[in-house]
């Protein structure tokens, strides 16, 4: 009995995941009708461009991060991140138009299918790097999903 687990079963697990997190829930870690895309879809720029408090993130602030993330991660996975990255960089969007809140949505699902591409390739999971930066994209995701749904409660006030 092999005490591995099968690249093939990692990477099925992962992208269920990845797409409750971010397209349709399944009911592994989250409620119905709460996945990123589905709690951005019905938003407007106004909203999008709340924030609890004046120092505060927004949420359009909070998708803008989340593209940079992935791309850190992805660039992480790939052992292309030698430099220090600028997580401040992030953070610097606060308030949108409603055409750069669609842009900032759809640039989400586009670096989303990108990312889901780029983890269906890879064969061999038996990697620090690959392994470590797969999970992290779940788990950050999920942090920042609920991040976004805490500052949506204030937003739709």
């Amino acid at each position: 009995m092999s005490n591995q687990i099968d690249g093939i079963v990692f990477t099925k697990q992962l992208l269920t995941l990845l797409e409750e997190a971010f397209e349709k829930v399944h009911g592994i870690f989250l409620d119905g009708g709460t996945s990123f895309f589905e709690t951005l879809a019905p938003l407007t720029a106004a909203q999008a461009s709340c924030s609890v408090t004046a120092a505060g993130s927004t949420i359009a602030g909070q998708v803008t991060h989340v593209r940079f993330y992935l791309k850190v991660l992805e660039d992480y996975i790939d052992g292309k991140s030698g430099e220090k990255v600028d997580w401040k960089q992030s953070w610097l969007t606060r308030t949108v138009t409603a055409k750069e809140w669609d842009a900032l949505r759809q640039g989400l699902k586009d670096d989303y299918t990108r990312v889901v591409a780029h983890l269906q390739s890879i064969i061999d999971w038996n990697d620090d790097r690959r392994l470590g930066g797969a999970i992290s994209i779940v788990v950050h995701t999920a942090y920042h999903l609920g991040a976004v749904r805490q500052i949506l409660h204030v937003a739709r006030k």
